[in-house]
This record gives C-alpha cells, sequence and structure tokens, in this order.
C-alpha cells in the first residue's frame, strides 16, 4: 500500500534523480535489440570502475558518438582510438585498461552469442541469479556491473522485476520507504517507474542528499 509519506518521498526522489542511467547516456533500451542491449552493458562496464558515474555516462555517450553502438563496430576500433576517447572523458587512469576491457568483453559477446544479450537471457532461462551470474563473466563486470545491468533492463526483461540490490534498498530504508523489493514496486504505478525510483535512489544513496529529500517531502 503506498502512503502519502511514500507517495511525497518518491515523487521527490524522482524529481531530483528519476532518471536511469542508461537513459541519461542516450541509450533507448525500450527497444530491447541488441544494440541498446550492448551500449548498456558497456555502460555497466564503464560504471564498475573507480570513477564517478557522470563520467562513465559521458564515456558511454562519447562511444556511442564514435560510432561503437554495436558490437562488429566497436571490434573495428583500434585499441588506441579506444583509450583516446575514453582519456577525453575523464578516464585518465583507467583509459588504457577500459579500452582492453571493452574490446575483451565484446569478444566473448560475440563468441558466445553471437553479439546478442538476449541471447544470454535465453541461456540463463530468464533466471535473474543465472542472468547475474553469466554477466560477471565479462570481463571488467563483477557484481556491481551486474546489478547496474540488470537493473536497468528490468524495464524489458520482466522476469527480473522487481530488480534492486541489497545497498539500495538500505538507501529506501533510510527514507521510510519499504525495506523489500516488492514493497518498493508497489509505490510507483509501472516498471518504467519503478527503474526511474530504483536509478534515483542509487543516485540519492551516492549524493548522501537523504536530509533534503526529507525535507522537500515533509514540505510537500
Amino acid at each position: 500500500m503506498t502512503t502519502t509519506s511514500n507517495r511525497t518521498t518518491v515523487d521527490a526522489l524522482l524529481d531530483r534523480h528519476g532518471r536511469t542511467f542508461a537513459s541519461a547516456a542516450g541509450i533507448r533500451l525500450a527497444r530491447n535489440t541488441p544494440a541498446p542491449l550492448f551500449q548498456t552493458l558497456y555502460l555497466s562496464l564503464l560504471i564498475s570502475a573507480r570513477i564517478s558515474t557522470d563520467i562513465a555516462i559521458a564515456a558511454t555517450r562519447a562511444l556511442r558518438d564514435a560510432g561503437w553502438t554495436t558490437p562488429a563496430k566497436l571490434l573495428d576500433s583500434t585499441w588506441r582510438e579506444r583509450t583516446d576517447v575514453l582519456n577525453g572523458s575523464g578516464y585518465a587512469r583507467y583509459d588504457e585498461s577500459t579500452a582492453r576491457y571493452l574490446e575483451r568483453t565484446t569478444d566473448l559477446l560475440v563468441d558466445r552469442y553471437d553479439g546478442d544479450l538476449r541471447n544470454l537471457r535465453d541461456e540463463a532461462d530468464r533466471n535473474p541469479d543465472a542472468e547475474h551470474r553469466l554477466l560477471t563473466d565479462f570481463t571488467g563486470i563483477g557484481d556491481l556491473g551486474a546489478h547496474v545491468f540488470l537493473r536497468e533492463v528490468q524495464i524489458v526483461w520482466d522476469e527480473l522485476v522487481p530488480y534492486v540490490d541489497d545497498r539500495t534498498l538500505d538507501t529506501a530504508t533510510e527514507l521510510s520507504l519499504p525495506g523489500t523489493p516488492d514493497g518498493l514496486r508497489g509505490t510507483v504505478p509501472d516498471t518504467e517507474t519503478f527503474a526511474r525510483l530504483v536509478a534515483a535512489l542509487v543516485r540519492c544513496g551516492m549524493a548522501g542528499d537523504q536530509d533534503e529529500i526529507r525535507e522537500v517531502a515533509e514540505s510537500s
């Protein structure tokens, strides 16, 4: 059940932080086609580096602007070209290693899944735990990267809903929102809004602005 308090807190979160990371990077995930799924995979890889999320999103945009929107196009690029784009996006300390990770991850995607992450979904029998495990086989994507990917693609992979990691649930409870995936899902009307809410909670946790969110909610 959604209480008035929950609604005002959710509204405050969505107003301040309610944009998914894929959307911020310009990725049109709603089509559930190979190219946007691939771009979300390398977004997840970039976010996994010890660097700010804003830089990771900017780097994802830069890779897309360079034309590397599909596995074939990325593999047609050189290590130096990828390094230069990443360096220009703020990956001064991680540009060289990340450029290698991108190639290795794309190679695995092509070799094992024919370049289509929907085939990974099928191999996992649409089981979220299996999907998470298979994602961590990609170079540069550990638990964090797998969480990012699955959190974002739940708008098109319905077996994931409601997908939210424990750390994000902790932020929800700090804001007096439900501390379970199903409870949190019940505070919003649809999956797309839920994905935005989860992203908002992630951003809130990173920014540490829970007190400000509470103040806005209480004044509404």
